[in-house]
């Protein structure tokens, strides 16, 4: 053995050695050699007012989920006010102890419960606005600070740009104020859902399709794809493992909207007929008889006409449980305005618009490299109108109080556009109800659009992807002010949570939960081309019964897993219902392959490509002019939470006739009072300001 080597093992020892007697405790995993980055004293007490939104998803058991005691998969009892399994693995781990100071609120509640008391708190739970405003205030720990010496969060943001953008908090130092939290990252987010089954008894076959055969309404709704000529589209092939070209010939049928709306009253059945007819000239006979693959195959190649054509075969051909018709495109709750968004969300998939289903606001950065704001751009509007006419035709449901679970258990809606995991999860409650076979419900392939990232070309794209949530933890500066112990603790807590083990660890819990092989080891499989752990028998089984097959809400409720930091997908895929992973499969193939573009968490090349920062890093005087405009951001016309107003979303349904937002009465007034008399115009100089100083940080610290 060499000396140098040897000189380096003593050492080492003794470093260990007065690191015991001095009863510190080193930040697990830090440097190769493992030299303590952060050092603190064992069981350094961490007061934690930090959770996810309600009193059942802190890191300690609520009365509700605990009441006189619960047995978990791991074996174990817990009951009201224990620590969660993960935070009791967190606090074995880094040898501190959690108090859990948690008022059961979210995020920016309960920070605006704490802000006037920080010193009775060391990490709190916060917007990444709020926390941004607070650091140069001195109310939270700048986090940039410290990098040095957490090298797993460190080398996280070095790895993903768009995330060390979204958390700089002021370009001026780089200051970070936040932790970032991701409910996935870097993967596909909404994606449109089907009843395949219903698809498959509209479409395929060489018989004839006979149903309740009602008239459609008048048609409204024209053609948005072209009408004549041809449109190649990079697809995939039918067993979804390679690319190719498949072509839209509108010379030997036309386009399917414009016929069905020449033919004048069309009953469903001859709806179903034409659909069908255009599919097999237009297609040159590719999908043959399973033409149902046009919208579910790996070989989809759907439109909005098309899918405007299938929603009026649908209402005009089945009947709900109840004997009524039944309705086509719907969203998870309807009078649910956080619910009903997705469907101006998906109005930017089918109508090839950006800023619709933004990281922030209704921001997207163009190929200019500026920001641009979906609310002032005329593309918006069009696409708004063109909803407006599938609910006039009565293909969009938007009134009453139903729910995606009672739209499909009473088989009484054709499609959504929301989250896979947690609506097909619904195949195993809601559907196959009676013993019945074949009832599907499963992710269908992204739409084909227009799109102009530099030129014009119909492609597949989805807004809809996975990058730095809004909301975070903090460490209150108050809180752990003169104590160099807390302050390690808290660093090396995020520190840890990015490390590979950590972030397992913040998504499946303890390994108690995890699937292992007779050595110790986990039982893996690939997931986006990274061996994941399998969770075990018992926590399947777990999820079922106390969690009814929701990943998210078990591993919130019970494991204390998935409410901050990294959270992986890898679980909740494995909680997705076998029907949701047969639809799922097929987009993930088409992103593998290229055929899905999407943003990325990058500073691409187009930048076009670029995801929009969650946060940018505004001033005090700049957020207090952004939060004057009242009609842009909180309750004012463009809300997106629950019992809020969303002027999209009346557009929808009303049209420009809108009672609550009489002024606007074209898609021109509509513009020009965005713009102007809602300074949306002053809004977005404002946000080009930050990112511009945001992107002259970003380069000074990649030359």
């Amino acid at each position: 053995m060499k000396k140098t080597k040897l000189l380096t093992i003593v050492l080492a020892l003794a470093l260990a050695l007065s690191l015991v007697a001095c009863n510190l405790t080193p930040t697990p995993g830090s440097g190769p050699d493992n030299t303590p980055k952060l050092e603190y004293d064992a069981g350094t007490v961490l007061r934690m007012a930090t959770g996810y939104n309600s009193a059942d998803t802190g890191i300690s058991f609520s009365a509700a989920k605990a009441g006189e005691g619960i047995v978990l998969a791991d074996g174990k009892t817990y009951h009201t006010g224990d620590l969660k399994p993960t935070w009791v693995e967190v606090e074995n781990k880094l040898n501190v102890k959690f108090e859990d100071k948690y008022q059961g609120k979210k995020a920016s509640d309960e920070w605006g419960y704490w802000e006037a008391q920080l010193d009775q708190v060391d990490m709190v739970s916060g917007t990444a606005n709020l926390l941004n405003a607070a650091g140069p205030a001195g109310k939270v720990v700048n986090i940039a600070q410290y990098l040095d010496r957490m090298p797993h969060f460190k080398a996280y943001l070095e790895a993903n740009p768009i995330v060390r953008l979204s958390v700089t908090g002021d370009v001026s130092n780089g200051a970070i104020y936040f932790s970032p939290y991701f409910d996935g990252v870097n993967d596909i987010e909404r994606m449109p859902l089907m009843r395949a089954d219903m698809v498959t008894k509209l479409l395929d076959g060489a018989t004839a399709y006979t149903g309740e055969n009602r008239a459609l309404k008048t048609a409204v709704y024209t053609p948005y794809m072209p009408t004549t000529g041809t449109v190649a589209v990079e697809s995939l092939n039918a067993e979804g493992t390679a690319t190719t070209t498949i072509t839209k010939d509108y010379s030997k049928y036309g386009n399917i909207v414009e016929k069905m709306n020449a033919a004048g009253t069309l009953t469903g059945n001859q709806a179903v007929a034409m659909l069908r007819e255009y599919i097999d000239k237009t297609y040159n006979g590719y999908y043959g008889t399973t033409r149902s693959d046009l919208f579910l195959g790996y070989n989809a190649c759907w439109d909005a006409d098309e899918m405007v054509a299938l929603l009026r075969c649908a209402v005009a051909s089945f009947n709900d449980d109840d004997g009524n018709p039944i309705s086509g495109l719907y969203s998870r709750q309807t009078g649910n305005n956080q619910r009903q968004v997705d469907l101006f969300r998906f109005a930017g998939t089918l109508f090839g618009v950006r800023g619709l289903e933004s990281r922030q606001d209704y921001l997207y950065v163009g190929t200019d490299g500026m920001l641009h704001d979906a609310r002032q751009d005329e593309a918006t509007y069009v696409a708004m109108e063109r909803m407006n006419a599938m609910y006039k035709e009565g293909l969009i449901i938007m009134t009453g109080t139903g729910k995606s679970d009672t739209y499909l258990e009473k088989d009484a809606g054709l499609m959504s556009y929301d989250y896979s995991q947690t609506q097909t999860v619904m195949n195993e409650t809601k559907l196959n109800k009676q013993g019945e076979t074949g009832e599907k419900y499963c992710a269908a392939m992204v739409p084909v659009a227009k799109w102009n990232d530099g030129e014009e070309k119909y492609m597949r794209f989805t807004e809809s992807w996975r990058s730095v949530k809004t909301d975070g933890w903090a460490i209150s500066a108050a809180g752990v002010a003169n104590d160099t112990n807390k302050l390690n603790a808290a660093l090396a807590l995020i520190d840890y949570a990015y490390s590979e083990e950590g972030q397992i660890l913040m998504s499946y819990g303890p390994d108690a939960f995890i699937k292992t092989n007779a050595d110790g080891s986990y039982v893996t499989f690939n997931f986006n081309g990274k061996q994941m752990p399998v969770i075990s028998d018992a926590t399947y089984a777990e999820l079922w019964s106390k969690g009814s097959g929701s990943y998210t809400n078990y591993a919130r409720w019970y494991l204390g897993s998935t409410l901050s930091f990294v959270k992986s997908q890898a679980f909740e895929y494995q909680c997705t219902h076998e029907v949701g992973k047969e639809g799922a499969a097929k987009l993930s193939a088409a992103i593998g392959l290229g055929t899905i573009k999407h943003p990325e968490l990058a500073i691409t090349g187009n930048k076009w490509y670029t995801s929009v920062p969650t946060v940018l890093p505004h001033t005090n005087n700049e957020n207090t002019t952004i939060n004057g405009y009242t009609q842009l951001s909180g309750k004012g016309k463009f809300s997106q939470e629950k019992s809020q107003y969303n002027m999209l979303l009346d557009i929808v349904a009303n049209g420009y006739n809108m009672s609550t937002t009489p002024e606007v009465t074209s898609r021109a007034t509509a513009l020009s009072v965005t713009s102007t008399g809602w300074n949306a115009a002053n809004y977005l100089k404002i946000k080009n300001d930050a990112w511009t100083r945001l992107q002259a940080y970003y380069n000074s610290i990649n030359k």
